[in-house]
């Protein structure tokens, strides 16, 4: 739990001090609660479960969703949890009684700007369908490399690394926070302004919670509202959200871009395979001699490290610092990583690629690939992704639930790749077939990818032990 200083205590701006409702008293939720009774906020933590209502009893007043949806014009301010959708009936509710809803992000960001913890942090924010945990990631580490030069500490916030309030309390101070926001955050924030945002890439993604890829894209394209802008210029529906909300007057933010190709004025690319800058925040330099160094592997981290060098120039780091933290960045499992090689042929582990435009991404820059894929595709549509990489996926080992739908759509979108089924259902009995027989078909030069372009639950607890399991079986079967 956050602790607030003491000296803090009853310091809420004039627009939080009225009654508060926290709806949800998860681990999103909790949080919010104790900054705010930390406080001295007047507030109610509503929730449908009796026993996450029983834990938080003692300290707080409680009270069930029916309850609050009763009358919600009672309260001055509604502090949902992200995973809340728009649509559930509390939040209905409010909005028709004209009470504001915000999200745990949005709030750490007032009270930063109210000052109740200090001066005011800098915000470097990264959005995007995917690569956003090794864009921040990145982004972070070059941060943490340039604070040798500028004295200010960094902190990964958001979803990745710890909370916005416990950065906000940290000491020593946290003078930078940069996060990672998700589609949910962003759609529940107004007043958050990052000095640089990130937009990394748009695809279908969660489109049951926002109703529309219009309300999801529009969502991710508030992160665009700062000082400075980073969109992927290769990305059609990036440069298309970018200009309607430039168009609506939402963007006044000096619009810079990332590309795999060669950039233009104010953007970062890759020219005669090396990664630099072309006139970002007047710098012009070589930052990467080789990208094929850059870790992940492959086109997706290229793309997430032009991205990130791009925000950290924008946000004042030197080339130098830039440099030293890609170089010393290692990615996050089942992102990306090189969990084993022999016999010329790599094992990459992107069990994250859990929709067709993560597995895409995975793709990209490498020439041939024997493909493990297949789980939940939760009705996601496979084949632009396969008519993208049909002359690269030189084999395709399904599995999963869904196995013969993807099976189908190859046979439809890319008919010349080979195809093996994986029968079993055993968590660890597929993922080892399904290595055997990659490991069978690979020659060197070859990657084996696990990037299955669907989620894990019906046969792994999640998509980090689908990762394992690929990872111990290549390490136990390709030697």
């Amino acid at each position: 739990m956050t602790k607030v200083p003491e000296n803090l205590a009853g310091g809420l701006p004039e627009s939080l001090r009225g009654r508060i409702l926290v709806a949800g008293a998860g681990v999103s939720g909790r949080g919010c609660a104790t900054v705010l009774l930390g406080l001295g906020a007047d507030l109610v933590v509503a929730d449908g479960n009796a026993d996450s209502r029983a834990a938080l009893a003692a300290d707080l007043c409680v009270a069930t969703v029916d309850t609050a949806a009763v009358d919600p014009a009672e309260f001055s301010l509604v502090v949902t949890s992200p995973g809340w959708a728009p649509s559930s009936p509390l939040l209905v509710a409010a909005a028709a009684a004209g009470v504001e809803v915000i999200g745990d992000v949005e709030l750490a960001y007032r009270l930063d700007k109210a000052e109740l913890f200090g001066p005011t942090r800098t915000w470097l924010a990264v959005t995007g369908t995917n690569g956003k945990t090794t864009t921040t990631g990145m982004l972070a580490a070059i941060m943490a490399a340039d604070e040798k030069r500028s004295g200010k500490r960094s902190q990964a916030v958001g979803n990745i690394g710890t909370s916005p309030f416990d950065a906000l309390a940290a000491s020593p101070r946290v003078d930078v926070l940069v996060a990672e926001l998700s589609s949910f955050q962003l759609h529940w924030s107004s007043q958050l302004t990052p000095e640089v945002g990130v937009l990394l890439n748009l695809a279908d993604d969660h489109l049951d919670w926002h109703g529309s890829f219009a309300a999801y894209a529009e969502a991710k394209a508030k992160v665009l509202k700062g000082a400075h802008a980073v969109i992927g210029r290769d990305d059609a529906h990036v440069r298309e959200y970018a200009d309607k909300a430039r168009n609506a007057g939402m963007i006044s933010a000096d619009v810079h871009a990332f590309t795999h190709t060669e950039p233009a004025d104010g953007e970062a690319g890759v020219v005669e395979g090396k990664l630099v800058l072309n006139n970002v925040a007047g710098h012009s330099v070589t930052l990467i001699e080789d990208v094929t160094t850059i870790e992940p592997a492959g086109m997706a981290g290229v793309l997430d490290a032009g991205a990130a060098a791009a925000a950290a120039a924008l946000a004042g780091a030197v080339p130098r610092s830039i440099t030293e933290g890609l170089v010393s960045y290692t990615v996050a499992g089942h992102r990306g990583e090189v969990v084993h090689s022999h016999a010329g042929v790599d094992y990459i582990d992107n069990s994250k690629a859990t929709n067709p435009h993560a597995a895409e991404a995975a793709m990209r820059g490498l020439d041939s690939v024997v493909w493990i894929a297949g789980g939940q595709l939760k009705g996601a549509d496979t084949s632009e992704l396969l008519e993208t990489h049909a002359t690269h996926i030189k084999v395709a080992v399904i599995m999963g639930v869904d196995k013969q739908l993807l099976a189908d759509a190859i046979v439809a979108h890319a008919p010349g790749v080979l195809t093996i089924l994986i029968e079993s259902t055993d968590p660890v009995a597929a993922m080892d077939e399904a290595v055997a027989a990659a490991v069978q078909h690979a020659e060197s030069g070859d990657t084996v990818l696990l990037a299955p372009a669907g989620a894990s639950l019906d046969m792994y607890t999640g998509m980090s032990q689908r990762g394992d399991c690929f990872a111990a079986a290549a390490r136990r079967i390709a030697r």
